[in-house]
């Protein structure tokens, strides 16, 4: 439903019939509803007051609601007050455009003076000035321009600002976060017969926030309805989804335009397709995103990497739909080129499986000390001052949940699954060397759960674990969590610096510890502090706020690991936090003895630690 406002001579008439034409709308003009009382008072150069607008205004609300119900209508009318738009739009809530042709007194007094045969004389047009209220929320265009590009300007104006191509959990999810914060979008999903039909139109139906959302099935109509340059944001399954989505739409893209892949995408991939898309003049951000269905509806933690003056562009986007951080600003930022945002949310992840895995292990370490899950629970809560997290605070509710009288999580199988950004992280941390043990020990704990029948055949030949209490207390058991998951922060943080180092990327790493401040997964209270203490070192162990943390929990972490190995209870990330803390602070370690043997079978040298020169030794070792 498309209104064309403002005083009289302005050019509605002749903008209104343009503008139905294009759209293939039926127009009215306003003027031709006027009471026949109305056209004297102006025929006599006498101006209307509102009580003499009123029926008018009434009379063609009523035009308005009818031809909406068919297919919608353009309408010309001057529409002066916010009092007289009131009545135009009632009953028709949001699903109205107004276009405001604006232009000087001069300019218009020129154009009625040379009108002939027209009911309201120029006398007139001083008073329609004096009465004008410039509207709120309406595409305004200047009458200096022609015609043509009066409609071009609406056209462009009425089209959304921002696509969400898929429409899964999250991406509905930040459909839903983008119209509430007030952008005009436009929403794709697939069209399948039986499987996948008006996916979008019924979620636009669905929430009253999305009645200005335009909803798509045609990839064409779709990417039409976007201004230039376009962004569209792709949030679909990681993988050949994404190559296929592209190939979809490259023949309906102009150059310029800009795809942001917000999915678990591998960065290596991010960095392929974008050389392969500005091969075609395409724009491709990779970003990652974390929070979840609930993150991506309140306010994720956005993660983009690619072209910082492309970012730019799609900035205010990302920025008004995160998550906000202490201060209030966005949990959204440039992360750096090519595919290290992507990277980050990979390490984000990683950094997540241990987390994940630690919970599951304390939670062993309390069952196996005679606590019910509720009793868990409780404990659980009372780290909560010290030791906060987004996943503390699931797992406490985790596990009061209760399924009749029983503890559902005590029902559910205990086979882990993943979704590959652990995979991966491991990969990376492997090809760059550097020791991430406790995201791959999270990942293969997980691996080991899959393998149900195995360990329940295994168990029936080795015996049922030692049933006993361990000696341990509940604060030696919350500082060995404390400590284990500085090391995992550590091990994670590490990784990215030695990324950025490797790809030249240069990365902030305080920039990203504050991004996980909230709106993620990963978010505690020790990233909050890990946000100050990255601006003073990348190496969080030599920090003066964690090293002290780290000695004080340092009997606790070695007291659990002995009496859980002692008691045959699995524990590989508590027990690799400190095996590769003791490695990380042993300043000679038996590496010496491997690269020997490495010389003896390989001749692959060594160094010696009495020549400084850095030269490389060969010993015939069997002579």
């Amino acid at each position: 439903m498309i209104y064309v406002m403002g005083v009289s001579g302005c050019g509605k008439t002749t903008i209104g019939k343009l503008l139905a034409e294009e759209f293939k709308l039926p127009f009215f003009d306003g003027d031709d509803f006027h009471p026949k009382n109305n056209i004297k008072k102006m025929s006599e150069g006498k101006p209307l007051n509102d009580a003499d607008r009123e029926g008018w205004l009434q009379i063609l609300n009523k035009l308005a609601v009818a031809q909406f119900q068919d297919k919608g209508c353009v309408i010309a009318c001057s529409a002066l007050k916010e009092s007289y738009r009131t009545i135009l739009n009632s009953n028709l809530e949001s699903n109205v455009k107004w276009v405001y042709l604006n232009g000087t007194f001069n300019e218009i007094y020129s154009r009625v003076s040379k009108r002939k045969n027209h009911f309201m004389p120029p006398e007139l047009l001083k008073s329609q000035f004096e009465i004008l209220e410039t509207p709120r929320n309406c595409i305004e265009v200047c009458i200096t321009k022609t015609p043509l590009e009066i409609i071009k300007t609406i056209k462009d104006s009425m089209k959304s600002k921002f696509g969400l191509f898929g429409l899964g959990v999250m991406g509905k999810s930040l459909c839903r976060n983008l119209a509430k914060n007030g952008f005009e979008i436009s929403m794709f999903n697939r069209h399948v017969d039986g499987v996948e039909e008006n996916v979008a139109i019924n979620f636009k139906n669905e929430f009253k926030e999305l009645s200005e959302a335009q909803p798509f099935d045609t990839i064409s109509d779709f990417v039409n309805s976007l201004q230039t340059p376009r962004k569209i944001m792709l949030m679909v399954n990681a993988g050949k989804i994404i190559d296929l989505v592209i190939d979809d739409l490259l023949p309906h893209l102009s150059e310029g335009d800009i795809l942001i892949d917000g999915g678990n995408s591998n960065y290596k991939k991010t960095k392929e397709r974008a050389g392969y898309l500005k091969s075609k003049n395409i724009h491709f951000i990779g970003a990652g995103v974390s929070g979840g269905e609930e993150g991506a509806l309140k306010g994720p933690s956005i993660m983009p990497g690619g072209d910082k003056e492309v970012y730019k562009m799609v900035a205010p986007f990302l920025n008004a739909i995160s998550a906000k951080d202490k201060n209030n600003l966005p949990c959204c930022t440039y992360i750096g080129p090519e595919g290290s945002g992507h990277f980050v949310k990979m390490v984000h992840n990683g950094i997540e499986y241990a987390e994940m895995q630690l919970l599951a292990e304390v939670y062993d370490i309390l069952r196996t000390n005679g606590n019910n899950p509720s009793e868990i629970a409780a404990i659980l809560e009372g780290w909560q001052s010290s030791a906060n997290s987004y996943l503390l605070e699931i797992t406490v509710a985790i596990l009061q949940k209760k399924e009749g009288n029983d503890w559902l999580v005590e029902k559910i199988m205990d086979k882990a699954g993943n979704k590959g950004t652990g995979n991966w992280a491991t990969i990376a941390t492997a090809e760059l060397g550097v020791p991430s043990s406790l995201i791959s020990s999270a990942l293969f704990a997980r691996y080991t759960s899959f393998y149900k029948e195995d360990r329940v055949k295994l168990e029936e030949i080795y015996g049922a674990k030692n049933s006993q209490k361990l000696k341990l207390t509940n604060n030696q058991v919350l500082e060995a969590y404390q400590f284990a998951r500085i090391i995992n922060h550590y091990q994670g943080i590490k990784l990215i610096s030695e990324a950025s180092k490797a790809y030249n990327w240069e990365l902030n790493l305080s920039e990203i510890a504050r991004v996980w401040t909230n709106g993620c997964i990963i978010k505690s209270m020790l990233m909050q502090d890990l946000v100050e203490v990255l601006k003073e070192t990348n190496n969080i162990l030599v920090a003066k706020k964690i090293e002290p943390q780290l000695k004080k929990f340092k009997p606790s972490i070695n007291k659990v690991v002995s009496e859980c190995v002692l008691n045959e209870l699995a524990i590989s990330c508590f027990s690799e936090s400190v095996n590769s803390f003791n490695a990380y602070t042993t300043a000679n370690s038996p590496a010496n003895l491997i690269q020997a043997q490495r010389d003896y079978f390989g001749a692959h040298t060594y160094q010696r630690v009495d020549d400084e020169t850095g030269v490389f030794y060969h010993t015939k070792w069997n002579n």
